[in-house]
C-alpha cells in the first residue's frame, strides 16, 4: 500500500479551514485556519504547510446544493483550489462537503465551545470531517478492491 498524506482545504470567502492527515492517510487533524483574502495576494502560509506536511494530494471540500448539484459558490471553489494546487505544485481532488459546517457547529456545541472560539476553529474543524470522509471512503475503496493500491 502506498502511504500519503493528505492536506484537507475548507475554503471559504474569509477563511480557508486546513486539516491533514496522519502519514498513512487515515487520521484527519484541524491544523489551522488562514485568512483567504490575505491568501489571494500572499500564497506563501498555504506554502509553509506543504513544506511542513508535504502532502501527495489536496483534497478539497466542495459546497454542493442539497441535490448535489454545483452552484456558483462550488464554481469559486473549484477556481480557488487549481490556483492553489498549482502553486503548491500537489494535485487536487474534490470531496462533497455537505452539512460538514453543520456537523463541525454540532460538535462544537457538545463540547461546549463557545461562540468567540467558534470562528476559527469551526473552519478547521470542518476541513477536518471532510477529510476524514474523503479518507474513510477511499480505505473503503481500498478494502473492497476498487482502487489499484
Amino acid at each position: 500500500m502506498i502511504v500519503v498524506r493528505y492536506l484537507g482545504l475548507d475554503i471559504g470567502e474569509a477563511r480557508v479551514g486546513v486539516a491533514v492527515s496522519d502519514p498513512d492517510g487515515r487520521v484527519a487533524t484541524p491544523v489551522d485556519v488562514l485568512d483567504a483574502r490575505a491568501l489571494s495576494k500572499d500564497a506563501r502560509p498555504l506554502l509553509r504547510l506543504v513544506e511542513d506536511y508535504e502532502p501527495g494530494m489536496i483534497v478539497v471540500g466542495l459546497p454542493l446544493t442539497l441535490s448535489g448539484d454545483e452552484g456558483p459558490q462550488a464554481r469559486c471553489v473549484r477556481e480557488t483550489a487549481e490556483r492553489y494546487a498549482e502553486i503548491a505544485g500537489v494535485d487536487v481532488e474534490y470531496w462533497d462537503e455537505r452539512l460538514s459546517s453543520a456537523e463541525a457547529r454540532r460538535v462544537m456545541s457538545e463540547s461546549g465551545v463557545t461562540d468567540r472560539k467558534k470562528r476559527g476553529t469551526l473552519d478547521k474543524l470542518a476541513a477536518a470531517l471532510v477529510l476524514q470522509s474523503y479518507l474513510d471512503a477511499h480505505a473503503m475503496r481500498v478494502l473492497e478492491g476498487d482502487s489499484d493500491e
